[in-house]
C-alpha cells in the first residue's frame, strides 16, 4: 500500500485541472497578447480565471496578479512595497517562523537599509498581539505574517492583528502569506484589513509554478518584473495560461466544496492524532518520557490538514526514509528547505523545543483525496517501526 501524507509540499492536480491545463497547452495555445482569434481565446482564459479567484475572496478581479507561485508572490510584495513606500518609512515587521520565501527578503531589505523586528511566538507558534502592537512605531510601513504555519499548522491572529494595525496606523501596509490557508479557510482580505496576500497553486490541487498575489487597489507596489507590460505593467512576461487557469480551477474546486473538504480533514486530523496518543501509550510513554509528542493543535487555532510530531530517540531523517521503504511519504519539516544536511528546522526552534524532539519531528499532511485507510496504515507501520528503531537510539 501507499500512503502520500506530504501534502503541505504539494498536491496531486485534479482530473479537473489536468483537463484545462492539456488544453491550454494544446488546443487554445495562443499568446494572450495576440490579437489574433487565437490570441482572444487565450486572454479569456486569464480573465476568466481571474474572475474566478476574485470571487473565493470577494475581491475585485483587478486585484488579482497572477505569478509563478508562493515564494514570487511574497517576493514580490515584500520588496515591492518596501521599496515603493520607503520615503514613508524604513520598519518592517514579522514573524520568527515565517517561511524562507519570507524571512529571506526580509534579510535582503535589511541589507538595504530598512530595520525588521522579528516577533517571538509561544510553544505553539502563536505571536502574542502585544507585541506586535509594541512594535509598531511612526515609522513602520509593513507587516509581514503567514496564516498557517507550514510545519505545525498554527493559525496566527490575521484578523485581530489586522484590526490592530490599521487602528494604529491604515497606511501601514499588511501582507498576509496564505500558502498553507488558502483553499483550507474561508479568507476575505477586505473584511481581514489585508492588503496583500500570496497563494501558491500546487498546494491546492493547481498546477506547480502557478499562484497569484492580491493587491488591494490602493496599495502602493513597485513591480519587480518588467518587460513588455503585460498585468497592467505590474508583472511582465508573457502570462501563464495553462498556470492560471489551472490554479482557477483548483480555486473553484476548493471553494465549492470546502465545508465538505474541511469536514474531511478534520475527520482524517483527529484520527492521526488519536492514532499517535494511542501508539505512545502502546510503546510505554510517559508524561515524564513520552515516546511520541504532539506539536500541533486541534481546535480552530490551528489547520485542519498538518499534524507535526516528534518521536524523541529516533531522527527524523531515519523515520522517514523508514516510512519511505514502506510506501509512506512524509516530510521532516518544510520541503523547500529539505536539501540541507540537517533537519533541524528553524520554526521549531523557535518554539524552544528540547533537542531530542527538534531531530526528531516529522510532518503529516492531508488533502481531500487523503483516506482513513492511508492513515490506519500510517499508523501501523509507525507501530511496527518506533520499537526497533528506538533499540539504536543513541545514549
Amino acid at each position: 500500500m501507499e500512503a502520500y501524507l506530504d501534502n503541505s509540499a504539494t498536491t496531486r492536480c485534479s482530473e479537473a485541472v489536468r483537463d484545462i491545463v492539456v488544453r491550454t497547452m494544446m488546443e487554445d495555445y495562443g499568446n494572450p497578447s495576440s490579437k489574433h482569434q487565437k490570441g482572444l481565446e487565450a486572454e479569456h482564459y486569464i480573465r476568466d480565471a481571474r474572475e474566478m479567484i476574485a470571487r473565493t475572496m470577494k475581491v475585485n478581479e483587478k486585484e488579482i496578479y497572477f505569478t509563478s507561485g508562493g515564494t514570487e508572490s511574497n517576493n514580490w510584495a515584500l520588496i515591492g512595497a518596501a521599496m515603493a513606500n520607503r520615503r514613508s518609512g524604513m520598519h518592517l515587521i514579522t514573524t520568527a517562523v515565517e517561511h524562507a520565501a519570507v524571512l529571506m527578503p526580509m534579510q535582503y531589505l535589511e541589507e538595504q537599509g530598512f530595520r525588521v523586528t522579528y516577533l517571538p511566538v509561544d510553544e505553539k507558534g502563536h505571536i502574542s498581539l502585544k507585541d506586535l502592537e509594541e512594535a509598531i512605531c511612526e515609522d513602520t510601513i509593513l507587516v509581514s505574517m503567514m496564516y498557517v504555519n507550514n510545519e505545525v499548522g498554527t493559525i496566527e491572529p490575521v484578523a485581530e492583528a489586522g484590526k490592530l494595525i490599521k487602528g494604529k496606523n491604515p497606511r501601514i501596509l499588511f501582507h498576509v502569506d496564505a500558502v498553507q490557508a488558502y483553499g483550507k479557510l474561508p479568507i476575505y482580505p477586505k473584511k481581514l484589513g489585508v492588503d496583500m496576500l500570496s497563494v501558491s497553486g500546487h498546494k491546492i490541487h493547481g498546477p506547480k509554478g502557478s499562484g497569484f498575489l492580491y493587491v488591494n487597489e490602493k496599495a502602493k507596489l513597485r513591480p519587480l518584473i518588467l518587460g513588455g507590460g503585460q498585468q497592467k505593467g505590474m508583472r511582465s512576461g508573457t502570462d501563464n495560461v495553462p498556470g492560471a487557469a489551472g490554479l482557477a480551477q483548483a480555486a473553484r474546486d476548493c471553494y465549492a466544496q470546502l465545508a465538505e473538504n474541511t469536514e474531511h480533514l478534520l475527520t482524517l486530523k483527529k484520527q492521526m492524532m488519536d492514532g499517535l496518543r494511542q501508539l505512545d501509550q502502546q510503546l510505554g510513554g510517559t508524561e515524564k518520557k513520552p515516546v511520541i509528542v504532539i506539536h500541533s493543535e486541534e481546535g480552530d487555532s490551528s489547520a485542519p490538514h498538518i499534524v507535526s510530531a516528534a518521536f524523541p530517540g529516533v531522527r527524523s531523517e531515519v523515520l522517514l526514509h523508514a516510512l519511505e521503504e514502506r510506501g509512506i511519504y512524509v516530510s521532516a519539516g518544510s520541503a523547500c528547505s529539505s536539501n540541507k544536511k540537517l533537519p533541524v528546522s528553524p520554526v521549531l526552534k523557535e518554539l524552544h523545543l528540547p533537542t531530542d524532539q527538534l531531530e526528531s519531528t516529522l510532518r503529516f499532511s492531508f488533502s481531500r483525496y487523503t483516506t482513513a485507510e492511508e492513515i490506519c496504515y500510517c499508523l501501523q507501520i509507525l507501530g511496527e517501526l518506533l520499537p526497533v528503531l528506538r533499540r539504536y537510539a543513541r545514549h
